[in-house]
């Protein structure tokens, strides 16, 4: 399997009318898994890069609520980069996945899905 199969992008259903948009994302439903934490990262700038590790437990869905960021994934052996700029899109990205945020716009609002607890241990920095 590929690196674009592996991370995959969800269209989830968007349900709106002239009060404004709803789009709902359930666990083992619209994302291959039970949630155990939610995250988000707002304010970084253009130049920030978030992430640089991967992961040995985690997999993750990114959704970017507001604004526009880049995620660039490495498995070892392929590189792709997504655009996130939708809010009804996410990215699946599995364990053992190297993920890199970057080139957030200065609304970007980026909410990540995670199907593990915090634990500092599972982080996969380089160099390591």
């Amino acid at each position: 399997m590929n690196l674009r199969e592996k991370c995959r992008l969800f269209e989830f259903t968007e349900r709106g009318d002239e009060r404004g948009q709803l789009v709902v994302v359930e666990a083992l439903k619209d994302i291959p898994f039970e949630i155990k934490r939610i995250f988000y990262i707002y304010g970084a700038n253009e130049d920030t890069v978030r992430g640089r590790h991967a992961n040995k437990k985690s997999d993750f869905v990114f959704i970017n609520l507001a604004g526009s960021c880049k995620i660039r994934l490495y498995d070892g052996t392929e590189e792709y980069v997504v655009t996130l700029d939708r809010p009804n899109v996410g990215l699946y990205v599995p364990k053992l996945v190297w993920k890199d945020m970057y080139d957030f716009s200065s609304d970007a609002v980026l909410l990540t899905l995670s199907d593990e607890y915090y634990d500092p241990t599972e982080y996969i920095r380089g160099g390591e």
